[in-house]
């Protein structure tokens, strides 16, 4: 899993900041004590999903608009990545700005005019046999590279933004002009993408990375489980590039071997997490890939319903924050949930690392019960509820901050990172409307490529 495999490098290049609670941001969170105790449920999720999509809206990059890597507050901003932008996180960004148009926070001909730019900025930045870079220079659409040898196309990172862009294209396909150039503009991007190409000459599986100055030396197959699954499923439903049915099978779900019966608080597991069977990994692995992928009543030839493999994961999150076994201070059904982000480093510092039951430092990611409303509504309103009117010292200028600890005198880091911040509107939108469900799933190519896999779906008439 990439995310963790590299948190340690993207620490020390990255991460290296003192922690400190500026006098302005402490002033920007002074500004949300505000926030009433008799604000109703439907109040405080239209609250957080304005809050994140002023990440992707207010703080965008200037030139291309898309998702910055990361938004700080505080004093110790570093300018040089200032236009850095991430792939995969400007995917969370589309669908969250799509959430925004169907609520009526933003105007949707303003929202067309922006996507458009985004997309032709898309079109020209680099590209690496179809796919983008996991991180590009705003400016300029060149390559930033994420390490030495990442220096070339990240199909993951790709997939997530090809998501999005899915979601965009279906949304405004039956629009008026302009919007039908947008939806134009978006099935280009989609159907460049060689998702074959990144089998290396057709293995039965699908590898991360691929750069042509390195060829495939990252050598990062992806298999189950983990956050991966909607590279699969896009590869199988391109039109153009797509895969077969025995790369998917063979390749993520190892021959079947990935599936288990092992348990946890009584809570079955039913897949192997990588490099975490005994709990399951971070919460992202139960949202990237559903960000448009419905897992209610979704099955394939191994797994019978993937909404339970999500909910499952997320209550034993749950539980065991509240069991605690490392008594950190605050802990509880109020306060819970551990995923990949930001996080306090023993000398007071602030780092990176993927928190999960099996990697805990006492370090709460509001993103993990706020993206997780579709699997815990009432534990996830709960948390929503006490950080936005118990914890207002969390609560920064686009919602809740990215790392946050009671134990720990109330510490936070007034910075925001896209990928976290960016999957917080889409997934309670699915669970208060199921919209950016509907819009993936309807997707003509989707339906065919989840049949091509064995998928059904009786929601979408998928069989």
């Amino acid at each position: 899993m990439k995310r963790i495999v590299l948190s340690i490098a993207v620490t020390s290049l990255f991460f290296t900041y003192s922690c400190k609670n500026s006098s302005a941001a402490n002033q920007k969170s002074a500004q949300n004590k505000t926030i009433k105790s008799s604000l109703t449920d439907e109040q405080l999720m239209d609250r957080v999903q304005k809050d994140a999509l002023k990440y992707f809206w207010d703080y965008a990059e200037p030139h291309s608009m898309l998702g910055r890597e990361r938004y700080h507050e505080d004093d110790m901003y570093p300018d040089n990545d200032k236009h850095v932008i991430t792939t995969g996180g400007s995917g969370f960004g589309l669908a969250t700005i799509l959430v925004g148009v169907e609520r009526g926070f933003i105007p949707r001909e303003e929202a067309v005019k922006r996507l458009s730019r985004m997309m032709s900025f898309l079109a020209k930045a680099d590209r690496y046999k179809g796919a983008w870079s996991h991180w590009i220079n705003g400016e300029t659409g060149k390559t930033v590279p994420f390490g030495k040898k990442d220096n070339g196309g990240d199909l993951v990172e790709t997939a997530f933004l090809a998501s999005g862009i899915l979601m965009v294209r279906e949304y405004f396909k039956h629009g008026n002009a302009e919007e039908q150039v947008l939806a134009g503009k978006c099935d280009q991007l989609w159907k460049g993408i060689q998702w074959n190409w990144y089998t290396k000459g057709g293995e039965k599986v699908l590898y991360w990375h691929w750069s042509p100055d390195y060829q495939w030396e990252m050598n990062f197959p992806l298999e189950g489980y983990n956050e991966c699954l909607i590279t699969y499923i896009l590869a199988a439903s391109s039109p153009t590039h797509s895969i077969d049915a025995e790369t998917y099978y063979k390749g993520w779900t190892r021959n079947g071997t990935y599936l288990t019966d092992k348990k946890k608080y009584g809570l079955p597991l039913y897949v192997k997490h990588n490099y975490a069977e005994e709990y399951g990994g971070p919460l992202f692995w139960s949202q990237y890939s559903y960000i448009g992928l419905d897992p209610t009543g979704l099955s394939d030839k191994l797994i019978k319903n993937y909404f339970e493999i999500n909910k499952n994961q997320t209550l034993i999150d749950y539980q065991y924050c509240v069991e605690n076994p490392k008594k950190w201070k605050g802990y509880g059904p109020e306060y819970w949930g551990l995923t990949a982000g930001y996080t306090r480093n023993e000398n007071g510092s602030t780092g990176y690392t993927a928190h999960m039951p099996s990697n805990d430092h006492g370090v709460i990611t509001p993103t993990a019960a706020l993206s997780s409303f579709p699997y815990t509504p009432k534990e996830s309103m709960d948390f929503l509820r006490f950080i936005y009117t118990q914890k207002p010292e969390f609560i920064g200028s686009a919602g809740p901050y990215d790392a946050t600890s009671i134990h720990y005198n109330n510490w936070f880091t007034p910075r925001y990172l896209a990928i976290d911040q960016g999957t917080i509107a889409p997934m309670i939108e699915n669970y208060r409307t199921g919209f950016l469900w509907k819009l993936f799933m309807n997707a003509p190519e989707i339906q065919q490529g989840l049949k091509k896999l064995s998928f059904q779906s009786e929601k979408y008439g998928i069989k």
